[in-house]
């Protein structure tokens, strides 16, 4: 049940108790950089639970009320260390082989478990694209090449936000690096980066991007610490125990 903070405007989610650093600290280099979302990405959300979240200020909760990502696709190429990495629209015909053969990649499919026929990645994909925005699958694009799947989500209008201290328009991130050529080279960690960056950027009203990595992804823990993420808790999701992490907007003090 959500309850309004009149402090800070955020949701009064479900007590957790919080970490006191983040699992698995340690950089293996060895696995994936991935992450299991079809626990938290439900985007039938109860009635009762989206008019809780309409009644916060500045939130918007269907098309009506604008883009609810600020127009991702219209965000267009940003500089990494690593090249230049671009959130590229997600064509069904055109990409679904592609994200097909990563999901069935045994290092993903542990965490993201959608393993199998093809129906089955494209049930995934086919409930952000005909969704009503909360969620949007993109490419990622490394010097133009397709390398990596993103979901760019409204974590405020997630089942994850019964979770945890959800703030109006915090923003999440679910990444998976396609192949394996390019994984355990510190890209995860550069594109969070950058990716973390764009959003804050890109969407003003947002002051938070979350994540919640398995707690047995190590690399994915060490990933996000690197990009600036602070786990802020452990918490129990249906299916997996996750780290709760989040990356602050950083306020410069006027000089």
């Amino acid at each position: 049940m959500a309850l309004t903070d009149t402090d800070t405007g955020a949701a009064e989610a479900l007590p957790v108790p919080v970490a006191a650093d983040c699992p698995g600290s340690a950089d293996t280099g060895a696995s994936a950089l991935l992450w299991d979302t079809e626990e938290t990405l439900d985007l039938r959300l109860p009635a009762e639970f989206i008019a809780s979240r309409a009644a916060l200020p500045d939130q918007a909760t269907s098309p009506r009320d604008g883009d609810l990502l600020d127009g991702i696709h219209t965000w267009g190429p940003t500089p990494t260390p690593v090249g230049p990495f671009e959130l590229a629209p997600l064509r069904l015909h055109r990409d679904l082989p592609l994200i097909h053969g990563w999901m069935n990649d045994p290092a993903v499919a542990e965490f993201w478990k959608l393993a199998g026929p093809q129906d089955r990645t494209e049930r995934h994909l086919r409930v952000q694209l005909d969704g009503d925005g909360r969620s949007v699958p993109c490419l990622g694009m490394l010097d133009g090449t397709a390398m990596s799947y993103w979901e760019i989500y409204r974590a405020d209008l997630d089942p994850l936000a019964r979770f945890y201290r959800a703030r109006p328009h915090d923003t999440g991130i679910h990444l998976l690096i396609g192949d394996g050529a390019h994984r355990g080279r510190g890209l995860g960690s550069a594109l969070l980066t950058a990716v973390a960056e764009l959003v804050m950027e890109r969407r003003r009203a947002c002051t938070r991007v979350v994540a919640e990595p398995d707690i047995r992804n190590t690399p994915s823990v060490t990933a996000f610490r690197k990009a600036g993420f602070r786990c802020r808790a452990e918490v129990d999701l249906p299916g997996k125990r996750a780290a709760l992490m989040i990356r602050d907007r950083v306020r410069h003090e006027p000089s």
